[in-house]
């Protein structure tokens, strides 16, 4: 996991991330000493109830971020992962506390609720300032303490004395109880919702790593490559599962979910240890996944997909999804999960909140940089939203003037067309070698990807070899939907130019190749600036081309001018692609891989034997 830090020094880290936090909301105030940064509730004459919460620092954006209109009124800041002290907690309460103070006390059902994760430094220290203020008149019965424990990883035997955990269910109290403050709600209606969420959360994480505190050595990682561990803490805490996977990667993501969607929905009865909320079937819920720090955007959004299958199969009903970076520990690789059980609809008895009213306070927008964007409706079937298209409308530009070929040709096209798919799939090791060293590492999966494509079309006879034209068309669909990026691209429009230029002549009938891959090039070229010698697919691809249009020589002169090309990119100063970025040569004297793999799909086709030998 990452150990570098982008900073300018650990002493200093908490005090300038509390003062950039400022300058996206210029309605925030900052004591620099405390490091406790307010909302001023006079921006809203309406509100009469603040929240306060805080922590050590590292969990962005919780809970600093989370200061604002509709949020928290105030957050203190510990150092990373080091809970504040009882005087930064007193002085939070007293910046926000008094105003509503009048001459003859506190408003009537005014005043601070204060909002703790269950962790033992956090406890003390705000409880410490609670009871440090339970002396005055102006705070004995007008500050609150609420505290948040909604992990079920930790098993009831382990916990008797400490209690479950605080994590990133606290996030949804801090957004129910901060709306229904800033709608005027007293100190006892907003203390009763925040109760009944505390009651009815449920959370738990999974990690393939640790965070590393910024300052600190970094230590070995206890978890192997295929390991991921079930109930990690926040603050690096171990977990309560590991699950191992094989072939030296983690366990996939369904094999994951499975077990935290059992652990977070277990009853008592099914899981003597756990059981902490009663999750039923055709129960409403909302679901939050939350980054916990080092999961890319790209896997989050896949997280999201699994649990919401997941949780469906198990028969709950998600009322509301929300997906993004909440609470974290830092860098940590992974993702929790909170289910907070909503108020029946059918059974509202009016002795708790209803769920339309817990639902409006979830979607109302809060002025808060850390609260992320949500729909405000239920997810609905991916069969609702998902449209399907042919892989081959394009198709439908193919001419009337078709290029047909006779049985033998057609059974020698759908050889040719074989052998080269075979002959990319098994150059695949040796060319993502190439790309490794020399690139990003993709080229030999994007080639095999594509020739896995074009395999498929053979075996279903979408590609039989009849038409010319459409064969090529049908290709030149593989790789733009299958291959993807540049390359698939590339190969998009020279196999889409190839089928244009595949039209037989009208006075012989006879497809000119030459002339229709001199076309494909040309037109090629009009969308690329790459031309030989550039380090690129266009280098073997012109050669062979140029070869055959223009010096008029046979195939396997032409291949030969190929692999002359291709070898010679060993070594040279890339002038197009990506590697232009990177330094733009080979790496360790590597040719490059794209160059190789057309000499490795023309070698295919033009030598039965499919022999192009190793890259060297």
């Amino acid at each position: 996991m990452a150990s570098k830090h982008l900073i300018n020094s650990p002493s200093t880290l908490v005090i300038e991330s509390l003062e950039g936090l400022c300058l996206l909301n210029p309605e925030l105030k900052l004591d620099r000493d405390a490091r406790v940064l307010f909302w001023p509730m006079f921006h809203s004459p309406l509100q009469k109830v603040a929240l306060i919460c805080g922590g050590g620092s590292g969990h962005e954006p919780a809970h600093a971020a989370f200061v604002g209109k509709g949020l928290l009124t105030a957050a203190v800041s510990g150092s990373v992962f080091a809970s504040p002290s009882g005087k930064q907690v007193r002085r939070a309460v007293e910046l926000v506390h008094l105003h509503n103070a009048t001459s003859d006390g506190i408003e009537q059902g005014a005043g601070t609720l204060i909002i703790v994760k269950n962790y033992t430094g956090d406890i003390l220290n705000f409880g410490l300032a609670k009871e440090a203020l339970a002396s005055s008149p102006n705070y004995a019965d007008s500050v609150r303490f609420l505290t948040v424990a909604d992990d079920v990883s930790v098993p009831r035997s382990r916990i008797t004395l400490v209690g479950r955990r605080g994590l990133a269910g606290t996030v949804l109290v801090y957004k129910i109880t901060g709306e229904l403050a800033a709608r005027g709600a007293s100190l006892d209606e907003v203390e009763k919702i925040g109760q009944y969420v505390t009651e009815n959360l449920a959370t738990i994480g999974v990690a393939t790593g640790h965070s590393h505190v910024p300052g600190t050595e970094r230590g070995q990682d206890a978890l192997g490559k295929d390991e991921i561990e079930i109930g990690m803490g926040i603050h690096n805490e171990p977990g309560v599962l590991r699950l191992r996977g094989s072939n030296g990667a983690p366990p996939p993501l369904s094999e994951i979910m499975s077990r935290l969607i059992t652990l977070l929905t277990a009853s008592q009865e099914e899981d003597s240890e756990r059981g902490w909320v009663s999750f039923s079937p055709s129960t409403d819920i909302v679901l939050m996944v939350n980054n916990l720090g080092g999961l890319s955007p790209l896997e989050l959004s896949a997280v999201l997909l699994e649990a919401t299958k997941t949780i469906s199969q198990k028969g709950l009903r998600i009322k509301r999804v929300l997906c993004g970076t909440y609470m974290t520990s830092l860098n940590m690789p992974g993702f929790s999960l909170t289910l907070l059980k909503l108020p029946s609809m059918e059974q509202n008895t009016g002795q708790g909140p209803s769920q339309d009213l817990i639902i409006s306070l979830l979607d109302a927008l809060p002025e808060a940089p850390g609260w992320g964007w949500t729909s405000h409706r239920p997810p609905v079937a991916l069969s609702e939203q998902a449209v399907t298209s042919s892989l081959f409308l394009s198709r439908s530009l193919s001419s009337s003037k078709s290029s047909t070929t006779t049985k033998e040709d057609a059974k020698e096209v759908v050889g040719a067309i074989e052998r080269a798919c075979n002959a990319l799939i098994h150059a695949e090791p040796e060319l993502t070698r190439m790309d490794t060293v020399a690139g990003d590492g993709d080229c030999g999966l994007t080639l095999k990807a594509g020739a896995e494509g074009v395999l498929s079309l053979l075996r279903s006879n979408e590609i039989s070899g009849n038409n010319l034209s459409d064969v090529f068309v049908a290709i030149a669909g593989v790789a733009e939907d299958k291959m993807g990026g540049t390359s698939g691209g590339l190969y998009s429009i020279f196999f889409s130019a190839l089928a244009q230029g595949l039209q037989p002549s009208a006075s012989t009938m006879k497809v000119d190749w030459p002339y229709a891959l001199h076309h494909a090039l040309t037109k090629l070229y009009t969308y690329t600036r790459a031309r030989p010698p550039s380090r690129t697919l266009v280098d073997p691809l012109d050669a062979f081309v140029n070869s055959l249009h223009t010096e008029k020589t046979d195939l396997m002169s032409a291949l030969k001018k190929a692999q002359e090309a291709a070898r010679a990119t060993r070594g040279m100063q890339a002038k197009a692609g990506r590697a232009v970025y990177g330094g733009g040569e080979g790496g360790e004297g590597e040719m490059d891989p794209g160059a190789w793999g057309v000499v490795v799909l023309l070698n295919a086709i033009v030598d039965e034997k499919g022999q192009t030998g190793k890259a060297q």
